[in-house]
């Protein structure tokens, strides 16, 4: 049974951690090939299952030793049917993905169930098409029938929330909110942008989540930014009332465009302490802020040195 479903405990503002770039980690610094970049397939071998083990343990771990709760994700960002036809995936094989990706993180909570924090089960939604530009415009109403599929996968799942990452237009991210709404499931979004700072629309990133918030009737429990470096979204950061709706940090390590990420065959880890003194100083600026983590580039080093900046300014 969910845990956490009825609160989050998250909310209390206490600090919480999560893992990195889990994609990125694995490709490039140990050499674990992920089909279609669908960290789920990775469950189907014993390879795959004991990378993603060791890696999730090294930050569980680190939360541990920081006294921090944790926000686990699970492997379903791509585990929806825009992607059956590349993955040669049916209905019912994502279906069950997602239903053993929650119970491969359950299996993980209960190992580290000594941690004193909670560890909050987050299903990971990702957009329907390309995270870095959008290949359509989709209707709320569209966005809403459609998440709703693979949300209803994870509705009698032990997750305790579902989060939309990565998302790249507000009306998919306000249909996917909607969807969340529907099944009665906790549910956060989290954009990603460009180098100026706004959805790869073109529209700010104040503006998408004021339509989303408008669409959803202020259901998302709160927001995040990921997949994109703090050189490219702090200045966004106003002071308004909408920046206190974010509550979470995934950066990307590398400062390079989504464009030259997309044509990069080299990772770009960046440099981890520089990225925790930025994050000290957005912890500084917007202290509602408690969720720090990582997106594209970093590892288990980078949200450690962030962990530290934060603790221990």
């Amino acid at each position: 049974m969910p845990r956490y479903r009825h609160v989050l405990p998250q909310i209390s503002g206490d600090l919480f951690l999560t893992d990195g770039g889990l994609e990125t980690d694995l490709i490039f610094n140990h050499g674990i090939e992920i089909r279609e970049f669908a960290a789920h397939t990775l469950l189907s071998s014993e390879i795959g299952r004991t990378a993603m083990t060791q890696y999730f343990e090294g930050f569980l771990a680190l939360a541990r030793d920081f006294d921090a709760g944790f926000i686990l994700h699970s492997a379903t960002w791509k585990a929806h049917r825009h992607w059956a036809g590349a993955l040669g995936a049916t209905g019912a094989e994502l279906r069950l993905a997602n239903e053993e990706s929650l119970r491969f993180i359950a299996d993980l909570r209960k190992r580290f169930a000594d941690n004193s924090k909670p560890i909050v089960l987050n299903a990971i939604v990702g957009p329907r098409g390309d995270a870095y530009k959008p290949d359509a415009v989709f209707s709320t109403q569209e966005a809403e029938d459609y998440f709703s599929e693979q949300i209803g996968w994870l509705l009698p799942t032990e997750a305790d929330m579902v989060s939309g990452m990565t998302f790249n237009q507000a009306s998919e991210a306000a249909g996917f909110v909607r969807a969340a709404r529907r099944a009665r499931m906790p549910a956060v979004l989290s954009f990603t942008v460009e180098t100026n700072g706004r959805l790869p629309t073109g529209q700010s990133l104040g503006d998408a989540v004021r339509e989303v918030e408008a669409a959803s009737g202020e259901y998302c429990s709160y927001y995040m930014i990921n997949c994109a470096h703090p050189d490219h979204f702090s200045p966004a950061l106003e002071d308004a009332d909408w920046t206190r709706r974010i509550r979470g940090l995934r950066a990307n390590a590398s400062r390079r465009s989504h464009a030259e990420l997309d044509r990069s065959t080299e990772l770009d880890a960046g440099d981890p302490d520089e990225l925790a003194r930025q994050y000290r100083s957005l912890a500084a600026r917007m202290p509602w802020i408690n969720i720090f983590g990582g997106c594209c580039g970093s590892d288990l080093r980078h949200v450690a040195k962030i962990a530290e900046a934060i603790c221990r300014p």
